[in-house]
């Protein structure tokens, strides 16, 4: 059924439409995904996220050597708890950034949907 969508979709589409669409229908590579995801409006705050990553991930590994030379109990249980926070943020950032990859992949689809629309009107 795809197929046959697909086939209408293109007979009706200019060669500009088919163009554009033909750079879409090629699945982006996972490093490819990661690479769009640094580009348009929100290319500054996707740098900030990984930049922030980065740095709680270095601050992660800082607690939890800290925490393997800790003297006294209570210096123990500030390091876990700031090794578990900091872990905690890293997981949140990345989480953030692969929904930013999945928001960028939707656009594309509806992108599809939109070329349709406007063929079958015209």
């Amino acid at each position: 059924m795809t197929q046959k969508f697909d086939a209408r979709l293109r007979e009706a589409m200019s060669a500009d439409d088919e163009a554009f669409l033909q750079s879409l229908d090629d699945e982006p590579s996972l490093f490819a995904q990661f690479g769009s995801a640094f580009s348009g409006t929100m290319k500054f705050w996707t740098a900030f996220a990984f930049v922030l990553s980065f740095a709680i991930f270095i601050f992660s590994i800082f607690a939890l050597l800290k925490l393997a030379n800790a003297e006294t109990q209570t210096e123990q249980f500030v390091w876990l708890a700031l090794f578990l926070w900091a872990s905690i943020g890293v997981g949140l950032t990345k989480i953030w950034f692969w929904l930013r990859m999945n928001h960028i992949a939707n656009l594309r689809e509806m992108k599809k949907l939109e070329l349709l629309i406007v063929r079958e009107r015209s």
